[in-house]
């Protein structure tokens, strides 16, 4: 009974927060330093960004479920990154493995290297991407039936709309990775 009433708690609170992402906007304020202390170098306004943790839902997400829903982003990513590469002829000396949680996608000497990884600590995805630098990406559940994504709480931005827009480029022609697993569309 004891299980059973854990099961239904988590139940609620995951309804309940499954809405918030905790993702906040970054804003320009003024530095908090009295004139008298202020040295010549120190910028006079700077960027701070306040991202908010979400415990209750990092929390929900249980490494069964988090390794699950990892490796089918990644293979999703694997076989469409395959496709991508063979029918892109400006790419013939790229490459895509897939290995041990991390898929690296070699597009060449002029686009650079993709990687992507599962980081099971963090219950995260990591991407380094040679376009738009390392990001790090939270798995936020779908409410109901809709489709849960990877996003990347800095931005709000998720990691298929950031590889539908740096890949489009690359590539040339369209590309749907919103039609992959855990896009947030599929």
């Amino acid at each position: 009974t004891h299980r059973k009433a854990t099961r239904l708690v988590v139940d609620i609170l995951r309804r309940r927060f499954a809405h918030q992402t905790a993702i906040h906007a970054c804003k320009w304020q003024k530095n908090q330093i009295p004139e008298s202390n202020v040295i010549t170098n120190f910028p006079r306004n700077r960027k701070f960004c306040t991202v908010h943790s979400d415990p209750i839902g990092s929390a929900l997400i249980d490494l069964v479920t988090y390794e699950t829903v990892c490796s089918d982003t990644l293979e999703g990513l694997c076989e469409y990154f395959e496709q991508l590469v063979e029918g892109t002829k400006h790419l013939k000396s790229g490459d895509v493995y897939y290995s041990d949680g991390v898929l690296t996608v070699k597009l060449g000497t002029k686009y650079g290297t993709y990687v992507i990884n599962r980081q099971s600590p963090n219950r995260q995805i990591w991407l380094s991407s040679p376009t738009s630098g390392p990001k790090r990406y939270d798995f936020i559940p779908g409410q109901d039936k809709s489709p849960g994504k990877w996003v990347y709480k800095h931005d709000g931005r998720t990691l298929h709309e950031l590889l539908q827009e740096e890949i489009r480029e690359i590539v040339q022609k369209d590309v749907d990775f919103f039609s992959l697993p855990h896009s947030g569309q599929h």
